[in-house]
Order: C-alpha cells, then structure tokens, then sequence
C-alpha cells in the first residue's frame, strides 16, 4: 500500500509538472521537424496544403519507404477554383539536397484541365483535356526551409502543456470571454427592449439590483386591445414583420449557438486535461486495491486466469472512462461527473475486493456459486436441464 500510495503521489507529480513541459518541447520539435520532412505532414485520407497552391489527399502511406498511394491533387497556382485535378496511382514526396525546391514524383495517372481559350468568341465553349502519364513531376519552389526550431511560446498555453494552476486561470479567462461573448450575442437579438434588458441583465453576474429589475411588457402596452382595433391590412404587415423578424433571429440563433458551441468545446478541453491529472493518479491506487486483492483471491498457479482478469478490467475501465469523457465533453454531464465516473465504478469494486480477500472469501472458486445457487432453489433445476440434454 505505502509503494501504491508513492506510485500514486509520482504519477501525479509526472502528469502536472513533467509531462507539460516535455509536450510542449515535443510540439515544437515535432512542428519544426515536419517543415524538414513534408511527407509527414500528409495525412491518409486527408487533404493537406503541405505544398504551396497545391491540394493533396493521399489514399494510403507507406511508412517505411515514404511511398505515397491513391493521390489526389488540385492545382491552385494560378489563383482559380478547381480547375485542374490529378489522380495518380502512387507517388513520392521529397526535398531536393539545396534545399530550394520539392519535389512530388507521380506514377500512373491523368491529369484533367479545363483549357481557357485566347479567343473572346470561343471562350463560351469551355474545352476540356485530359492527359494519361505514366511519370510526372510537380516541383515547387520553397523559401526559409533550413531547420529553425519553432517558438515554444506559441504553443504555452495549449490544455496539453500547462499545469493545474495555470489550466484553472486559463479557464478562468475563457468562461469571462464566453460569457463576452453570449452577452454580445444576446443584445444582437432583434425582440422588444424589455426582453433585450431583461436577458442581458441575466448575463450579468453578482448584481442582484439588474436580475431584479423585472419589466412587464403588457403593463406599459397592451398589444391585444391595440391589435383586435386595426384594419386587417395592418394586421397582415404586422405580422409578415413579426415573421420576418422571427426567421432572422432563428437563424442568428442557429449561428451563434454554433460559435458558442466551439468555444465551449474549447473550455471543455481545459477542464477535461485538469481533471485528468487527478484522476490517472488516483487510478494507480484504485487498481492496487483491485490488483492485490484479485491476486489473494485467485489461487491457481501460473499467469493464466490473473492475466486475463487483469485484461478484462483494464477493458472495462477503458470503456467507462472513455464513456464519462465523452459525455463532459459534450456538455451530457457535468465534468466532474463524467471525468470521475470510473473511479466511482471501479472504487467500490476495490473496496468489495478487499474486504473479500481480508476475510479469506473464495469467489472464484465454482463451488461457492453452485452452493449459493442450491440455497435459492436453482441447482435442483440446472440438475434437470442436464439430465435432459
């Protein structure tokens, strides 16, 4: 218990003062080296622009010879839509030994263009080409690629790279631009000024004399008496403005939810990375109360039964917590709730071990079920299912 306990007090300090730092260090190497080697910029599946004015989407890469297969490329370099397309069966992307140029060597493709004629009366026409190769070589220029290792301070102050202090004051300073930014959007919705007064004032913390002043709209004018006494016409634009307005402020709504919607996800990462800190620190501990106890319990020789158990609840954990992660993440639960919900399965589970392995309880054993089974009446009927089969 007492090396648990230490494991436990190292792992945590690992993950709030080590671990941030040798992010952010390999962040920068890892950004620094991929300007060296662009071929690790491309992503499968993807589309990169590793490449000035071209797009590229690679089928599959081959990691150990950097082969380059299923490519899809859009050319740009003339500053048009896509105008020209190339699908090639592989390739492979280099630097040439200057320095100056990269070079993408294509294999097996064709090229399709759309041809702008010189002429101002055959411009209507819009002629197309299309070229088969068997080789090609796109070579760009490049500027500054001589190794220069990234500015750390450009990445300080990602969720990966801060400790619990600095994550707690970056939340901080996000949730007042969040709450900015919800009051700007609020006062940009077209209603009636008491409504507009009346939720920006809900946005407003600590003042109780703003979230107090409540105004009723119908006690300074009574649109029903005023609405039933106009002419149908009138009623017609009014509500053709109403409905105008309403569409507009459906659709700002739709916007603004959607903007702050990232920024929450933003937050979420935040306090989702501080939360994680605690939480792998004290699942060293909730699996040595799970670990020891299973060991005193599982009496059978070799590795066998002890590692597929250990197996099994590593899984089960997994699961859970990617389960309560998720769930923070979308705002499902609470972040307390969700980034904790594991150890709240697994602690009890320990605790029940324990207390089993203290008193010399033999649950893995089949006899202690099947006497528990004859106890409530279920052996006698498993005894016949078997006789019958």
């Amino acid at each position: 218990m007492i090396i648990a306990v230490l494991v436990t007090l190292i792992a945590f300090y690992c993950a709030n003062n080590i671990l941030p730092y040798t992010n952010l260090k390999f962040t920068a190497l890892m950004i620094s080296v991929k300007q060296q080697r662009p071929e690790l910029v491309l992503q499968q599946g993807v589309f990169t622009n590793g490449m000035d004015g071209y797009n590229i989407k690679v089928g599959r890469k081959d990691n150990k010879t950097n082969m380059l297969y299923d490519l899809l490329i859009y050319d740009h370099t003339r500053s048009q839509s896509n105008e020209s397309v190339t699908v090639a069966d592989s390739g492979y992307l280099r630097i040439t030994e200057d320095k100056k140029y990269m070079v993408l060597n294509l294999y097996n493709g064709v090229n399709y263009s759309e041809e702008t004629p010189k002429n101002r009366k055959d411009r209507q026409k819009h002629p197309f080409r299309r070229d088969k190769f068997e080789e090609q070589t796109i070579r760009v220029r490049v500027r500054n690629f001589d190794f220069n290792r990234k500015d750390e301070r450009v990445y300080s102050n990602s969720y990966r790279m801060l400790n619990i202090n600095q994550l707690s004051l970056m939340e901080d300073t996000l949730n007042t631009d969040y709450i900015k930014r919800l009051r700007t959007y609020l006062l940009q919705i077209s209603i009636n000024p008491p409504l507009s007064k009346r939720m920006y004032n809900l946005t407003v913390p600590n003042d109780s004399l703003k979230r107090n002043n409540n105004i009723v709209a119908d006690s300074i004018f009574n649109f029903d008496e005023y609405f039933s006494g106009i002419d149908k016409w009138v009623k017609a634009e009014i509500t053709e403005s109403a409905l105008d307005r309403a569409r507009n402020n459906m659709q700002n709504l739709n916007l603004y939810q959607r903007q702050l919607y990232e920024r929450k996800k933003i937050i979420n990462k935040y306090e989702m990375e501080r939360h994680r800190k605690f939480t792998l620190s004290i699942a060293v501990l909730i699996f040595f109360f799970i670990g020891a106890p299973l060991g005193a319990i599982i009496r059978k020789g070799g590795l066998g039964m002890p590692v597929v158990v250990s197996i099994l609840l590593f899984i089960a954990y997994y699961i859970i917590s990617m389960t309560g992660e998720k769930s923070a993440r979308e705002d499902v639960w609470q972040m307390f709730n969700g980034m904790w919900f594991s150890s709240f399965v697994f602690l009890p589970i320990g605790v029940w071990l324990s207390y089993k392995a203290g008193t010399d309880s033999a649950i893995m054993s089949a006899e202690t079920y099947s006497k528990f089974f004859n106890k409530i009446g279920l052996g006698k009927l498993f005894r016949k299912l078997k006789r019958k089969k």
